[in-house]
């Protein structure tokens, strides 16, 4: 028999305005002694185009929130733990790439095609800082203390802001790239800068000298690179690898080989599991520590372009080319956000789930 239990999750209908629903199930199929958990993402709508990045707050108050970035110009403000939508911000002329919110989400960035990065009011949609830029900006990130914005993009070009000036030119400029600048994020306190490029290198610069200190090749483009939460590992997507380096010296220390393009990874803020997605349009789940599959779901339908894990590691977010943005438990079955456990039920020890899409 099938048990279910109904959720909702709310859809965008207009910038700051009360939502619709959509509804959603969590359910689980009995075979005589024997139960299998179904992974069932929440499907988050009101995006036009293709996702292309996303990003979590730090958990405030009990809360926390999401980001994301879509080729429709309009950049997304959800409830993390569920989905839901809270606002939209509107004045971008271009296709939105890059997306950023400061530890405790009172800020909000954005990077453009319109060759311009936003600082927003997160909690109000107000634009409260533009900064121009000579070409398309590819990505944005707040330092930790929430005080500077480092953006990238296609002049190969990464500059720091300070956010507490009101002059838009940047405190610090580092050429070094010979391609399109995909990623940057802060380490170190801030003193170091990290980036990715479609140079099919990873580099740290030393901001105190604006160059680059350390530089690691690969033999595909740089797809993603994130710090994880402790700050000891490098998530590399590249290729149809996904491979894990430390912040000291920075020598590879781990890499799983995919068959298929990997275009993002996300470490689990405890450092369990890790997730990544690609071109054939899977979710992947897998142990960190000795690198082995946990699961895989096809809940999307198109390439998998962003994933990233929550700040308390219950779920999992992932963007995509179909438009959509979807959110997957951690640990199916159990009650969390709109996922409600279902009651009678025993969780297996090990099982693989098949992704339900509803």
């Amino acid at each position: 028999m099938i048990c279910s239990s109904l959720l909702i999750i709310h859809a965008p209908t207009g910038q700051f305005e009360t939502p619709s629903l959509i509804i959603c199930w969590l359910s689980a199929i009995h075979f005589g002694k024997n139960t299998m958990l179904r992974q069932t993402p929440l499907t988050c709508s009101g995006h036009t185009r293709p996702v292309v990045d996303l990003a979590f707050s730090k958990v405030r108050n009990n809360e926390y929130f999401l980001i994301s970035a879509c080729k429709d110009g309009k950049p997304m403000l959800r409830q993390g733990h569920t989905g839901d939508w809270i606002g939209t911000y509107e004045g971008h002329k271009g296709a939105v790439w890059g997306v950023s919110l400061n530890a405790d989400a009172t800020r909000a960035a954005t990077g453009a095609a319109d060759f311009c990065a936003k600082v927003w009011n997160a909690s109000t949609g107000e634009e409260l800082q533009t900064f121009n830029h000579p070409h398309i900006v590819k990505t944005v990130s707040f330092s930790p203390e929430g005080t500077e914005l480092a953006t990238g993009g296609v002049d190969k070009v990464i500059r720091v802001f300070d956010l507490n000036k009101t002059d838009a030119t940047p405190v610090c400029t580092i050429e070094s790239h010979t391609g399109t600048v995909k990623r940057v994020c802060f380490l170190k306190h801030s003193q170091l800068v990290l980036s990715c490029s479609d140079d099919s290198t990873i580099r740290v610069h030393d901001r105190r000298c604006d160059m680059a200190v350390t530089k690691r090749e690969f033999t595909a483009m740089v797809e993603d690179i994130e710090v994880s939460v402790d700050e000891k590992h490098v998530t590399v997507a590249e290729g149809k690898h996904v491979s894990f380096f430390d912040t000291e010296r920075f020598e590879k220390v781990k890499e799983v080989t995919f068959t298929t393009r990997i275009h993002s990874a996300s470490l689990e803020p405890d450092n369990t599991y890790f997730v990544c997605g690609g071109e054939d349009f899977k979710i992947y789940k897998y142990d960190f520590a000795n690198c082995t599959e946990l699961e895989s779901y096809k809940g999307h339908f198109g390439p998998v372009h962003c994933v990233r894990y929550s700040p308390d590691g219950e779920i999992y977010a992932s963007g995509s080319e179909d438009g959509t943005l979807r959110l997957w438990q951690s640990h199916i079955g159990k009650s969390y956000g709109l996922w409600k456990a279902v009651e009678g039920m025993e969780k297996p020890d090990a099982q693989k789930a098949e992704a339900a899409v509803i």
